[in-house]
């Protein structure tokens, strides 16, 4: 089951609605961007049934409207549809918003910094975001790695590679991405973890 959030849109409605607020497109062009092989699809593939729905969806819910036909070489013409200003608003915050548990930050993490590479736009703020929200996670796992054993530990030590893992790769993200100014403290606020706070994530470093 897909985890709603926000004004309660599924995660092929929010890609619906964050293409649509890129320019106005029909909903046949919308399911080739979310084809397998499309630009968005290739990270998250939307079946072209579920896009279309998700298209009644939205425009139920006031966040895209279709304001005329455009004509294709490919058959009757077609709704071009577009973002009501509710509906950028929605989506802008969307994107800017990190993924709430571990387990979607391969679908919601990935697709998001995807669609902000298509608009050009900086993604150190959804990536710091997302490091805030992960790194208590991480630690918090650190932690019951020492208490628990078994295959209780097993089952733990997976949770904590993989929160550690996403850590390291959002790490590698930040410190490919352009410096951004140094704040007025001298701190960069795209640094990444001191050696103090990496030893918090180790799984080991806290067990005595």
């Amino acid at each position: 089951m897909q985890r709603r959030q926000g004004p309660g849109l599924s995660l092929a409605e929010w890609l619906v609605l964050c293409l649509v607020s890129e320019e106005p497109a029909h909903g046949f062009a919308l399911a080739l961007l979310l084809a397998p092989h499309g630009s968005v699809g290739n990270v998250w593939h939307v079946r072209k049934a579920v896009v279309y729905r998700a298209v009644q969806r939205l425009e139920r819910l006031g966040l895209i409207t279709a304001e005329g036909k455009q004509h294709t070489s490919q058959g009757p013409p077609r709704a071009l549809l577009s973002a009501t200003p509710e509906g950028h608003l929605a989506a802008q915050g969307w994107l800017r918003q990190p993924a709430a548990h571990p387990r979607d930050v391969r679908s919601e993490l990935l697709v998001k910094l995807a669609l902000l590479s298509r608009i050009g736009a900086d993604p150190r703020d959804l990536l710091l975001a997302q490091r805030q929200q992960l790194i208590p996670v991480a630690e918090g796992l650190a932690r019951q790695l020492c208490t628990v054993t078994g295959s209780g530990q097993v089952l733990m030590r997976w949770r904590h590679e993989s929160v550690g893992a996403t850590l390291r790769f959002i790490d590698a993200l930040l410190a490919a991405a352009p410096a951004p100014q140094a704040s007025g403290n001298g701190v960069d606020s795209g640094a990444v973890a001191e050696p103090a706070a990496r030893n918090r994530l180790d799984g080991t470093a806290g067990c005595r």
